[in-house]
């Protein structure tokens, strides 16, 4: 039975042609495409593909997000990362999260294929450059206690900051998060009152500084 495949990257370009070279790879099927963490997310509870190829950057839902909740859904779903950004955080979170693959974007395409493979027989693969990354985070995580957004927030106020960050209303937020605009306000003040941060400004700041959201979205 071939490999089904999900692809999750918010750049369309990048992610047609992923798709485009993997459906010429022998035993695999691209069923699907995602262009955030939250259509990744509907589409792999829809589609139940085999692995889902994450970018860790996407508006809307990031990567780490994205992958928590399928995982915590269909932990049977492989996630491979694709991603620039290859910083010991967000590499750290993401294999938190449950990835079980890792490879930068600049990578050859038979690495993401070895990758795809390798976590689709229930091993891990991480690109070289990615082991080191995890080793030094090891060490550094046995030296020092680090702190972050993703130890500090609880998910679903992660969630709402990156919303935040992007810019979004307290009534679109609440919109896509189903719930009332007075949980949204609620959050907003909670992650004020952790953060210790006075305005949507410094909310802003924080998420960029954390990985949540990037500058561009």
């Amino acid at each position: 039975m071939g490999i089904k495949i999900l692809i999750a990257d918010d750049h369309k370009i990048l992610r047609e042609a992923v798709a485009s070279l993997l459906s010429k790879e022998l035993g695999m099927e691209v069923i699907g495409e995602a262009e955030d963490g939250r259509i990744a997310v509907q589409l792999a509870r829809e589609l139940q593909p085999n692995v889902t190829v994450m970018d860790v950057a996407m508006p809307n839902l990031n990567g780490i997000e994205a992958t928590r909740q399928i995982i915590r859904e269909q932990p049977n779903i492989k996630i491979v990362a694709l991603s620039a950004h290859s910083d010991r955080r967000s590499v750290r979170e993401m294999l938190k999260a449950g990835a079980t693959g890792y490879v930068p974007k600049q990578c050859a395409f038979q690495e993401l294929v070895s990758a795809i493979r390798n976590v689709a027989s229930d091993h891990t693969y991480l690109s070289s450059q990615i082991s080191g990354i995890v080793v030094e985070g090891y060490i550094h995580h046995l030296t020092e206690q680090e702190t972050s957004a993703y130890s500090v927030l609880t998910a679903r106020e992660r969630e709402v900051l990156q919303l935040i960050a992007e810019g979004k209303s307290t009534k679109v937020i609440a919109k896509e998060l189903h719930v009332s605009t007075k949980t949204i306000e609620w959050h907003r003040s909670q992650l004020m009152n952790k953060l210790k941060v006075q305005s949507v400004a410094e909310l802003v700041k924080y998420a960029i500084r954390e990985g949540l959201t990037c500058a561009e979205v």
